[in-house]
Parts: structure tokens; sequence; C-alpha cells
């Protein structure tokens, strides 16, 4: 199962959509076939099926995996884990993509809250969800709540991760071309 899902993530890292699909469904089988249905690595694999198909656009497909990720993943781990934040991020981004940002906004609010809880104030996975938040935000024109999280974030990846470091661009260049609107 670990093969078929590591070959999949090649191929999807490499856009071959087509060819990374078959083996998702196929890791995902061998996994619950072998562990059960109740298995965190069941709900990885419902995760990475659902991120395949949000990549390509098909979020009805999406969705009802990604729901069934969260509430494996609550059920085996409980509501604090790092692997709970990360599926409501998922969810939420799935949700922004498709421009249901009520929908989205609570569960970006949920995961960082999480990760505030687990990992504490200055984490790079805090300044993804405060990213990931001023990015809703501005996408509904709300500016002004999203300048502050930008700022935030940019302040934790400048300290943990450096200047120069891809994602703290990325982060700035958000916050840059916030302020150029």
């Amino acid at each position: 199962a670990t093969s078929f899902n590591n070959l999949a993530l090649l191929y999807y890292s490499q856009g071959r959509y087509s060819e990374a699909e078959p083996l998702y469904i196929q890791a995902l089988a061998l996994r619950q076939k072998l562990l059960g249905d109740d298995h965190p690595d069941v709900a990885t694999s419902f995760n990475n099926l659902a991120g395949l198909y949000e990549s390509q656009g098909r979020y009805s497909e999406a969705e009802p995996l990604y729901i069934q990720a969260l509430a494996l993943l609550q059920k085996l781990l409980g509501d604090d884990h790092p692997y709970v934040a990360q599926s409501f991020n998922n969810l939420a981004l799935l949700y922004k993509s498709q421009g249901r940002y009520s929908e989205s906004e609570p569960l970006y609010i949920q995961a960082l809250a999480l990760w505030q809880k687990l990992l504490g104030d200055d984490h790079p996975s805090m300044a993804t969800s405060f990213n990931n938040l001023a990015g809703l935000y501005e996408s509904q024109g709300r500016y002004s709540e999203a300048e502050p999280l930008y700022i935030q974030a940019v302040n934790i990846l400048e300290q943990r991760l450096g200047v120069d470091h891809p994602t703290t661009i990325t982060v700035r260049n958000n916050l840059e071309r916030l302020r150029n609107l």
C-alpha cells in the first residue's frame, strides 16, 4: 500500500493525475483490507485521493473524502492532533476554492486555534494558517482583516525560516499584493 501511495504521490507531483488516481485508489483499498476502516493510514489515503480530485477541480468527489478523513482522524486521534488541524485546513481550502467562504472561514479558524494550542504562537504551521485565513479575507474584500494576518505570518516565517526561504517570500508577496490593491 505504501509503494502504491508513494508512486501515486510521485505521479501527482508531476501532474500525471490519470496515472496517480488508480494507484491512490489501490492504496486506499489495500489499507482498508489490511488495516481495517479505522486506521490513520486510511485517513491519509482519503486525504491523498481528495487532494488529487481537488487539484483536478473535481470538488464534489473531493469533499466527501476530506470529510471522511477529518471524521476518522477525530475518532482515532481526538480533536487535539496536528493531523486534525491539517484536515480542517484541507477542507477549508476546498471550500475557499469553490467560493464557499462562509463554510471555509470557521474551518480555517479551527485549524489556527488548534495549531496554536499544539505548537505555540511562532510555529511555521501558524504562519500557514494566518496566510490561509488572510487569503480568504482578501478574496472577500476584507482587506483590513487580511493585512494583520499576513503581517503575523511574515513575521513568524522570517524568524523561523529566514527572510530568503521560499515560503517566506511567497507570503511576503501576498502581503505586498494586498497592499497594492
